[in-house]
């Protein structure tokens, strides 16, 4: 080993050691995750592969539905991510969006009348307004009842759920929809703005502003600040005047708001109507990648895109590879399997 190369190798061992080395070891148990289960399926795995990164970056439309999934996925990443700062816990993420969409739509069918420069601002409201809702009733019944709010947050999902499919079966269906369980169709003046003949909308605006505005209050802010204390310490948080209940319901509110813009953008912009199946997930999804972020909400914004690309690429696995479409449920499963475990076994290599 001569001695100009010698600081070259010290210096990648100590990024094998810190965590790098856990990324890298991550992408490679990952990849042969993959290229098993796609073994599993009698498919060249590299083609698939090659197959998946041209679906989902390949070309301008490509990267366009690519960023219609990042959206949401943002959002509702958004949602968990704040929270946590707080140490708190939220796989609400579903129910919030639902319950965003069902507020918005509310607010269009009540004022479907309207020109869009009213008609938008009460769309979005009414969303926010449904989407807080949803995060501030678990925040209450964790500073009030001390319920936990993982398991309040998680139950509500099926709440919001399945009250969007009642009004969509019932009073708000859409009599000449020939029985299909929806409302009318958005008017014009409800649907959010698009950009460049595709379909990415300002709901994504919405979560790159919304991150990097988090990230600024959380780490330079007096209330970041106090939620770090709080998370720490609520009784030294009290001591220094800082509301541990009010923080809670505020993170809670926030996360919950966000969420709800992303439901109401699905809704506005990809439905243009309030139907069933109006989520594909993405509340899971969004848990999963603030996960992987380490609730960090700058990291948070590529890793959205590139788990939009993931979703994005199941769309040419069903269309080139004859592969179900769940097949991203599953990658998404392996990741995420991935994730815990090598983030264990790294951190008993630190430990040890």
């Amino acid at each position: 080993m001569t001695s100009s190369t010698s600081p070259v190798l010290k210096f990648g061992l100590r990024l094998l050691a810190g965590p790098a080395g856990a990324v890298l070891v991550m992408a490679a148990t990952f990849v042969a995750a993959a290229l098993i289960f796609f073994a599993i399926n009698g498919r060249e795995a590299l083609s698939l592969f090659h197959e998946m990164v041209m679906g989902a970056f390949g070309d301008g439309y490509s990267f366009s539905e690519t960023l219609v999934k990042t959206a949401p996925i943002l959002l509702t990443a958004l949602a968990v991510a704040l929270p946590a700062r707080l140490g708190l816990i939220s796989v609400g993420g579903e129910g919030q969006l639902y319950l965003g969409a069902l507020f918005g739509t509310g607010a269009v069918l009540a004022a479907v009348e309207q020109p869009g420069w009213l008609l938008m601002p009460l769309m979005l409201t009414g969303a926010m307004a449904g989407g807080a809702l949803w995060g501030v009733i678990p925040g209450l019944l964790k500073t009030r009842l001390g319920v936990n709010e993982t398991i309040s947050t998680l139950l509500l999902n099926y709440v919001g759920v399945l009250l969007v499919s009642f009004v969509v079966h019932g009073p708000w269906k859409n009599p000449n929809s020939l029985g299909w369980p929806a409302t009318i169709e958005f008017p014009e003046g409800a649907i959010l703005p698009q950009f460049f003949d595709t379909r990415v909308h300002m709901g994504l605006i919405f979560g790159v502003v919304a991150a990097i505005v988090l990230h600024i209050l959380v780490t330079r802010s007096r209330w970041g600040l106090g939620l770090q204390v709080s998370r720490s310490n609520p009784r030294v948080g009290t001591t220094a005047g800082i509301s541990y209940e009010r923080n809670v319901l505020i993170v809670m509110a926030v996360g919950g708001l966000l969420a709800g813009l992303a439901g109401i953008a699905e809704a506005s912009v990809i439905q243009n109507r309030l139907q069933d199946g109006l989520a594909s997930g993405y509340g899971m999804t969004g848990f999963l990648v603030a996960w992987l972020a380490g609730q960090n909400f700058l990291r948070i914004i590529p890793l959205s895109v590139l788990m939009g690309g993931l979703l994005a690429s199941a769309d040419s696995l069903q269309l080139y590879a004859q592969l179900p479409k769940a097949s991203a449920d599953i990658l998404q499963a392996l990741l995420f399997i991935t994730v815990l475990a090598v983030s264990s076994l790294w951190a008993r290599r630190r430990a040890a």
